[in-house]
């Protein structure tokens, strides 16, 4: 799979990410089913994720978006900055966090000081994917779809340079 100036390989299949996504919302649904979470969505990447997620929850949802990054093409810039600003309704909440990817930490960091500011009664954070060898910052992840090499990675959601986020696997660089 050509994405702009790169060839892409498959690294996790559709059916894969389908059992992820699915495990995932059994996890959230037994822990949280009575507690009427409000999912907060890390847009861009997670918009996919999140909409197969929330579709195989068995109870009703509410769902908020925000918007941070830390990334320029392939690498982060370090520095978490803020687009779509988080609702202020999350006050006595019980807040999942919906992120496609947690490599760095950088992005997540800054965000769960600035989620945990407006006082919810609880913060998790659900991630689809987890590189843990590229983390940077102390972030705790309390839902892991699963964990991956410190590769770069595009579709499902994943962009490069906005591009590939519209394939239904996640591919990675060809070596």
């Amino acid at each position: 799979m050509r994405v702009k100036d790169r060839d892409f390989e498959v690294f996790i299949s559709k059916e894969e990410i389908e059992k992820i996504v699915k495990g995932l919302a059994q996890r959230i649904g037994k822990d949280y089913e009575d507690r009427n979470p409000l999912f907060v969505v890390m847009l861009n990447g997670s918009f996919v994720f999140a909409a197969d997620f929330l579709r195989s929850l068995d109870f009703v949802a509410d769902v908020a978006f925000v918007r941070y990054s830390s990334y320029v093409g392939m690498n982060t810039v370090g520095v978490a900055s803020c687009d779509i600003v988080i609702p202020e309704h999350v006050k006595g909440r019980n807040v999942i966090v919906v992120e496609d990817i947690v490599d760095s930490g950088v992005t997540m960091a800054q965000f769960m000081k600035d989620i945990k500011s407006l006082n919810p009664e609880s913060v998790a954070l659900m991630t689809l994917l987890f590189k843990p060898d590229s983390l940077r910052e102390n972030v705790k992840v309390d839902y892991v779809g699963k964990a991956i090499e410190n590769r770069f990675v595009v579709g499902y959601g994943l962009d490069y340079d906005g591009l590939g986020r519209n394939l239904d696997a996640i591919y990675v660089v060809k070596e």
